[in-house]
């Protein structure tokens, strides 16, 4: 989500195609593989995944694109980019926690995660809607400047502690199992370690869009986002193939997607 870019320079305009174009093209794909992997259209991990790709890549790449090359009005980009971060950077963390019970059975760590990606949500998209409409239609005013400006940082932050929180602690449940599994079995300990590494990767994305946002390369950020999260989100898939391969999971049954009753009706599987 962004102010309004007063002017196009060559390379920045190169390489805002280049950036979006792949994260139009991972979001494009990974919808057809999971529409085509997917038997039963069902369960959180499945709605989660489908709609951070659809309704959260795509639209804040297009949104992003059109406001840059003044495609679009305002208002209409505005609208692509709030609806894109909804669902691409609040629902990369529904999509870790979706399949965090494949590794882990605590269910107070579980009901926990629920509470944490629903309170936090709540608090920053709100201000964050609020403040992005204020300093795009008056960027000149201080106050709405200043309050985008620590909020975006706010929200990128927080959200990304977020995200490296749950990968964490998919990582250590993993090393746990690792060391619990009975008799050797090379093909489960290098496909467990791959997970890991895979995790590590999504940290590592993530510590980088922090650094973008606190060294003040908007612009780099802004659209390295969308990428990021569009390869997040293929990580994610990749995550569950290998879980599958070793596990013998299937994608539509897993007992731990059924909530108890106390738990948010947008995080339920149920629904």
């Amino acid at each position: 989500m962004a102010h309004p870019f007063a002017s196009i320079g060559g390379a920045r305009a190169i390489s805002a195609i280049v950036f979006i174009s792949i994260a139009l093209y991972n979001a494009t794909e990974l919808l057809v593989l999971i529409l085509l992997t997917f038997k039963h259209y069902r369960g959180l991990y499945f709605w989660a995944l489908l709609f951070s790709s659809i309704l959260g890549v795509i639209p804040a790449s297009i949104g992003v694109l059109l406001q840059y090359f003044n495609l679009a009005p305002l208002w209409l980009t505005l609208v692509l980019e709030t609806i894109g971060f909804y669902f691409m950077v609040p629902g990369q963390s529904v999509v870790l926690y979706s399949r965090l019970h494949l590794v882990s059975q605590s269910h107070a760590l579980l009901r926990f995660l629920r509470w944490l990606i629903t309170v936090n949500t709540i608090i920053l998209i709100i201000p964050v809607t609020i403040l992005n409409f204020g300093w795009s239609y008056h960027p000149t005013v201080s106050g709405w400047s200043q309050g985008f400006d620590a909020i975006e940082r706010i929200q990128i932050t927080w959200f990304s502690a977020q995200e490296i929180l749950i990968s964490t602690i998919y990582i250590l449940e993993t090393i746990r199992r690792i060391r619990g599994a009975p008799g050797p079995n090379k093909r489960r300990t290098l496909t467990l370690y791959l997970l890991v590494l895979v995790n590590l990767i999504a940290i590592t994305m993530d510590i980088a869009l922090i650094t973008l946002e606190y060294l003040q390369f908007y612009f780099l950020q802004l659209i390295v986002k969308a990428l990021v999260y569009s390869i997040k989100l293929k990580l994610e898939f990749a995550v569950l193939n290998m879980l599958m391969s070793i596990s013998h999971l299937h994608v539509n049954s897993t007992p731990s997607d059924t909530l108890d009753s106390g738990s948010p009706w947008w995080i339920s599987s149920s629904q």
